[in-house]
């Protein structure tokens, strides 16, 4: 059989970029459908559709512990095709769901598998390149990736327009079956036989055992669970605030594309100061400017200060800042958390990773299911990770 030959530097960039964006789509392209799935699956209870979303990430963080590892045993390729399949089963599933706890069993499921491209595409681009030049092909990666949040709401809901939510999951069966064939075909195995590193349990739990034995690591794994927190509560939270509050459920993918787009500055911010200032200073001054953003916008509400006309062109910049914080916050925060890491990266980024998102969906989750029609419980909580984010950082100073 004829070895397949190196892709070229665009199409290797498409791919992993296409890979990546199997969480995001997953995530994004669901919100358009909450209200039709609490109509359907739990019309006493439609707080509970949010729930959709979070199943989702808690079965992506559980994948991530295991990706990493079955990936340096058996290979980058067949960890991403076995998990896109499982992916694929599951939204088949989802497809089939007719009731809430089953369509959330099968989002467990789908998320764990959409674990796999996910984190061993990064693997896969570490095993082909190093330093500066793997960072660049990461920035353009990013760079592709960040569109996706933008356009997977309106891709939702122009399948909802013209068929069921439950169309939905179609959709990502074809798109996950499209980069696995695209995968298959076309890139080459990255880790050869040779230097591959057998799994083994004890070697595992030995790893793990040291990657939690660093205080800076835990200090990172808990600042990375509430900022999460922060972000996933949102997210279950978006849509009925904009359906609720402002009435304009139609409009909220277009808004949503903006404030995902707008967002993107955070990223250009860190560039430029990260360097100068360090990543644990950047980290504490964003902690600090959301967390009186979002008390200033709390106040302003509750008192009923804040006049009608304004309420709806704050929430959306006050939604940007929000989402900004990801870029300026997560990035830095892996890397105090791998300085003392190196020799352990892999499973380290897999055992940080899994703990930040698993408990981040445990904040999450009471958050989204006391929305009531406000965006008062998700400016509650906010204000309360950010806080206790900005305390914990505090110990990374000594």
């Amino acid at each position: 059989m004829t070895a397949l030959k190196p892709l070229s530097r665009g199409e290797f960039v498409a791919l992993m970029a296409a890979l990546s964006a199997t969480v995001a789509v997953s995530i994004d392209a669901m919100l358009p459908a909450l209200p039709e799935i609490a109509a359907n699956l739990s019309p006493d209870a439609p707080n509970r559709a949010q729930l959709v979303v979070t199943s989702f990430v808690f079965g992506m963080g559980l994948g991530t512990l295991f990706a990493g590892p079955l990936s340096d045993a058996f290979g980058r390729k067949a960890m991403i095709l076995a998990g896109s399949s499982l992916y694929i089963g599951a939204a088949i599933a989802c497809f089939f769901a007719n009731s809430l706890d089953l369509l959330l069993v099968a989002r467990v499921v789908q998320g764990f598998g959409a674990a796999f491209p996910r984190i061993v595409s990064i693997a896969l681009m570490r095993d082909m390149f190093k330093g500066r030049e793997m960072a660049k092909v990461m920035s353009f990666v990013m760079m592709v990736f960040a569109l996706v949040p933008a356009v997977a709401p309106l891709m939702g809901q122009a399948v909802i327009s013209v068929s069921g939510w439950q169309t939905i999951f179609l959709v990502y069966i074809g798109f996950a079956a499209i980069t696995m064939v695209w995968l298959g075909l076309r890139q080459p195995e990255t880790l050869p036989v040779s230097a591959r590193r057998p799994l083994s349990v004890g070697k595992l739990i030995s790893a793990t055992r040291e990657v939690l034995s660093h205080r800076i690591v835990l200090i990172t794994i808990v600042a990375q669970m509430l900022t999460l927190g922060c972000l996933f509560a949102t997210l279950s939270s978006m849509q009925g605030i904009f359906e609720h509050r402002f009435n304009r459920a139609d409009s909220f993918p277009m808004w949503f594309a903006v404030i995902a787009l707008c967002s993107t500055m955070g990223s250009m911010i860190n560039a430029r100061v990260v360097v100068k200032r360090g990543m644990r200073a950047v980290v504490v001054t964003t902690y600090t400017g959301i967390l009186a953003l979002t008390l200033v916008m709390l106040v302003s509400t509750v008192s009923g200060i804040m006049p009608e006309a304004l309420a709806f062109p704050a929430h959306i910049l006050w939604s940007i800042a929000l989402f900004a914080m990801m870029s300026l916050t997560l990035g830095n925060l892996n890397a105090l958390a791998m300085e003392p890491l190196g020799h352990l990266a892999g499973i380290a980024a897999s055992v940080t990773s899994a703990l930040a998102t698993v408990g981040s969906v445990l904040l999450a989750v009471p958050v989204g299911l006391a929305l009531d029609g406000t965006q008062v419980p998700l400016m509650v909580g906010v204000a309360v990770f950010s806080g206790l984010s900005l305390l914990v950082m505090q110990f990374a100073r000594r």
